[in-house]
């Protein structure tokens, strides 16, 4: 089979290390790609968002199978384009991604599915916003409706803090157009957990679940960002609420999007807070999380090529997934600064050093013309290590990211804690 993954950062360079692994697989490209992915795959130098150029690749390369990793691209309508041109892919239309480019119309899905979730609102006005918060007072949840990085949430436990929120996204745009409008919900209690399903518009796969770091700071301080962690499996998560999950949330949603006439295809991403009444749903995306995705294909025991092959064909039911009876973590290395502006050009040494502890997923990294590996993002490396228990997973990580020479670079040191503790 021959498949073009599509996207640059540490989720693709996941995925291309787990597809390669697949004995159907006959030639793997991605898009653009990065200096770690062009160890396991082609690197064609085509943006994640250019849909013509991709398309036109992939119909000159006999593509089999394109592979989605980030959101952008499926809201521009990459699925559109490449099913019209015959050619499979595991992602959904842009008329179903907007589950993840509009949290509104997620939540009314979700509302009109039965499915249970926060009390919200949604506004294209800021006095009316602020209005609405003088009502309903703090702790309380303010979101950029649109696409915002994972940086557009700002969950707020002081009425200052939700009000300056909307400030932020709908007077100064610090988010750009993802901040025409804002969703405004209840701040739910609980574990918050990332839970995966696979989709072919009509079956549902349950994959896995992950538990994710957002905050920039240990302790779970500081701003949102991309993510800056990650662990597998989520002890909180038992199968007892994988299987309501699956019941009360995910099934009753994808029936939804084929009763509006726009069937969901692809990795269906559900955001959730297990709640005293049960898991309740936080927001959809419509890819694999980054970086829950790296703890995921490391604990994946099945071939992932023909699960991405089914969905996108519509060929999952009957379809099993195994998985590995270990612990995966995942430690992200970013530039100093994230996740507000940061240098790029840093160099990063000792990579090798690292390997021998963990595996080096890269995302956010550039050669130069001498060939030396520097940063060229925010998220730069995702260390990744598996363990018979999390304790294990975890030191082996943090033995990579000590081997590591980037002075620029920084991580938290507590990732994992909800299970190992503040003092891991």
């Amino acid at each position: 089979m021959r498949v073009l993954v599509v996207g640059s950062g540490g989720r693709e360079h996941a995925l291309c290390w787990k597809i390669a692994q697949s004995p159907l697989l006959s030639a793997l490209w991605c898009a653009p790609g990065n200096p770690g992915i062009a160890e396991v795959a082609r690197c064609v130098p085509i943006g994640a968002e250019d849909v013509a150029g991709l398309v036109a690749f992939a119909r000159e390369q006999a593509v089999d199978l394109v592979v989605p990793g980030p959101e952008a691209p499926l809201t521009l309508g990459l699925a559109d384009a490449c099913r019209a041109a015959g050619i499979a892919c595991c992602g959904p239309s842009a008329a179903a991604a907007r589950l993840e480019g509009s949290k509104a119309f997620a939540k009314e899905v979700a509302s009109a599915a039965g499915a249970p979730t926060a009390a919200w609102a949604r506004f294209s006005d800021a006095e009316a916003a602020r209005a609405y918060l003088l009502q309903k007072g703090a702790p309380i949840v303010v979101k950029a409706d649109g696409l915002a990085a994972g940086k557009g949430v700002v969950v707020a436990a002081t009425l200052e803090e939700a009000l300056a929120a909307v400030t932020d996204i709908m007077d100064r745009r610090i988010h750009g157009r993802a901040g025409e409008s804002v969703v405004i919900e209840e701040c739910l209690l609980g574990e918050e957990v990332s839970f995966f399903a696979l989709c072919d518009g009509t079956t549902a796969l349950p994959l896995a679940a992950a538990q994710d770091h957002k905050r920039v700071g240990e302790g779970d301080r500081g701003p949102n960002t991309g993510g800056m962690g990650a662990y597998s499996p989520a002890p909180a998560f038992t199968p007892a609420l994988a299987e309501a999950t699956m019941e009360r949330i995910i099934r009753p949603c994808l029936a939804e999007m084929a009763r509006r006439g726009t069937p969901f295809t692809g990795i269906l991403f559900a955001g959730l807070m297990l709640t005293a009444e049960g898991p309740k749903l936080i927001e959809f995306n419509v890819r694999f999380g980054d970086p829950e995705c790296q703890a995921l294909m490391l604990r994946l025991d099945s071939d992932l090529l023909p699960l991405l092959h089914a969905a996108a064909t519509g060929q999952l039911a009957g379809q099993s997934v195994a998985w590995k009876p270990l612990h995966a973590m995942v430690v992200v290395m970013a530039a100093r600064g994230y996740p507000g502006p940061v240098t790029p050009g840093s160099e990063i040494r000792g990579i090798e050093a690292a390997a021998r502890h963990a595996l080096v997923f890269h995302a956010g990294t550039r050669r130069d013309e001498a060939g030396v590996l520097r940063a060229a993002g925010g998220r730069v490396l995702h260390l990744a290590a598996t363990g018979e228990t999390l304790r294990e997973a975890r030191d082996a990580v943090y033995r990579a990211v000590d081997a590591l020479d980037w002075p620029e670079g920084f991580c938290r040191r507590d990732i994992g804690w909800r299970v190992l503790g503040a003092a891991g």
